[in-house]
């Protein structure tokens, strides 16, 4: 059996102004891998990017290649901390009915018009149609520390709320208040859809593939909070979901999301994680096959 992961971490934007950037990304992504090789992965079976390494090429090729070497009885990682963004579907996209895509930031975004570009974030539909690829019997676990939806938009009302907090959500609107207007208007004239709806479209699998097990941030209508435990920078949901790993290694997926969720309640975090798993994984530990 063969254990690899990809660790990424994105503090810094090429493109960005330094007010949004993000302060505990790398240190997530550098506290993960040290927490894998604690459960039996090696130093050459991890890959880490942070900022400038964490380009959306970089990542694809580090993802695809790490999915392409699997087999079955091997063990996946993927963990992505950065922001969480959305970005208008391409025409007639039949798996985005409201018309906007689930997408996450990496160190090269920018925009194109009023919106993001889609060459420099990682669409949602790209990483389902990635996992889909994996063959059965491989097992493939993903962190995603970061808003992953744009349910309500995330009025900057709240995300400035939050900074008064010391929290800065890891969610991008778009570019431009005209284009913070027609993501709404795009919102507004769709279909209400379910709210876990990003979360399931990535675990989705075709017959004779892996159904990855997805521990995320937030609900898709919540902000992934980027904040500071003990003078450190942390995404809120990765410190506790080590801490809660550390503490108990044989709880089972269920019983860790648990913790966690007890964790953030008793911070004061707004933000609920989710675990998105076929119910046999989620009786069984971090790590293990089901």
């Amino acid at each position: 059996m063969a254990r690899r992961a990809l660790c990424v971490g994105i503090n810094e934007f090429r493109s960005l102004p330094m007010s949004s950037w993000l302060s505990g990304c790398v240190n997530d992504a550098n506290d993960i891998s040290k927490a894998l090789k604690g459960l039996g992965f090696t130093a050459r079976s991890i890959t880490v990017l942070r900022d400038k390494e964490a380009t959306k090429k970089k990542v694809m090729t580090a993802l695809t290649s790490m999915v392409k070497a699997s087999k079955p009885g091997d063990q996946l990682v993927f963990t992505f901390s950065s922001h969480g963004t959305q970005v208008p579907s391409v025409p007639d996209d039949p798996d985005e009915p409201d018309g906007l895509d689930e997408a996450f930031a990496c160190h090269d975004i920018k925009q194109t018009g009023d919106s993001w570009d889609r060459s420099t974030v990682i669409i949602d539909n790209e990483l389902h149609d990635l996992f889909a690829t994996v063959p059965e019997g491989v097992l493939v676990e993903v962190l995603l520390d970061t808003c992953h939806s744009g349910t309500g938009l995330k009025d900057l009302e709240d995300i400035q709320q939050a900074m008064l907090m010391g929290r800065r959500p890891r969610f991008l609107p778009p570019p431009t208040p005209r284009g913070l207007d027609q993501a709404r208007a795009i919102r507004a004239s769709s279909a209400p859809r379910p709210d876990t709806k990003s979360l399931r479209e990535l675990t989705k699998a075709r017959s004779g593939s892996a159904k990855p097990v997805l521990f995320a941030a937030c609900r898709p209508d919540q902000t992934a909070s980027d904040a500071t435990f003990s003078n450190r920078p942390n995404g809120a949901f990765t410190y506790l979901f080590l801490k809660a790993l550390a503490e108990d290694a044989t709880r089972s997926r269920s019983q860790l999301a648990a913790a966690v969720t007890k964790g953030l309640k008793t911070g004061d975090f707004e933000q609920r994680s989710t675990l998105e798993a076929p119910a046999k994984a989620k009786k069984v530990p971090f790590g293990q096959p089901f």
